[in-house]
């Protein structure tokens, strides 16, 4: 597929059948994700891959009261079906401990020296290579964040050391083509999408 089409193609899916995901997919779209930008090269993320049915329910059960789980609204049911989940989680420390190095030379690893937390946007980015790789794939996937009360359990759930913050989730699988409209479409069903002209500013930004 070609990239402008796969860019089109991408949006937010939020309900999936239950056919499985080939693993070699999943490979290749972590195998993708390294292929983020990285300040200082660092690559300091790593990728927790939840891809049976055991860990995609612990993972679940961790972000959800039993109440919820027992009673799912409309988005959760539906995201429940996802058949694998991947957990990108960033490491600050790898970025201090490598602009403390002689090429770098911030030798206090200050955070403060950071204008942008750049550990979580060079996550970020990997995580988007995850999502266009499955519209390429001719799967469908959904980026999603953990809530912030759940958060402790999450990490707790799945021994996530404590050097690496989880940014969200990306749940993948194939689309089940018989979701609703509304649950297909999210907030695009409600919000234009803003054009070129109302966001990009060339020069300077309009006074």
């Amino acid at each position: 597929m070609e990239l402008h089409e796969v860019v089109r193609r991408r949006r937010m899916v939020r309900r999936f059948t239950d056919e499985p995901v080939d693993p070699a997919v999943v490979d290749r779209a972590l195998d993708h994700a390294t292929r983020a930008p990285s300040a200082g090269f660092t690559q300091g993320w790593g990728f927790l891959v939840l891809d049976t049915p055991a860990d995609v329910r612990r993972y679940w059960e961790a972000c959800v009261d039993p109440a919820g789980l027992a009673s799912p609204g409309r988005w959760l049911a539906g995201m429940m079906t996802a058949p694998v989940l991947v957990v990108p989680c960033s490491s600050r420390a790898a970025y201090l401990d490598r602009y403390a190095e002689p090429d770098k030379g911030w030798t206090d690893r200050d955070p403060d020296r950071w204008a942008m937390p750049y550990w979580h946007l060079d996550t970020a980015m990997a995580s988007l290579l995850v999502l266009l790789t499955a519209v390429d794939e001719g799967l469908g996937a959904c980026f999603f964040g953990i809530p912030r009360e759940r958060y402790d359990a999450v990490r707790a759930a799945f021994a996530i050391p404590d050097d690496h913050e989880p940014v969200g989730v990306v749940a993948l699988g194939h689309p089940d083509p018989t979701a609703s409209a509304a649950t297909a479409a999210g907030s695009p069903s409600r919000r234009r999408r803003r054009p070129p002209d109302e966001v990009v500013h060339r020069g300077s930004w309009p006074r």
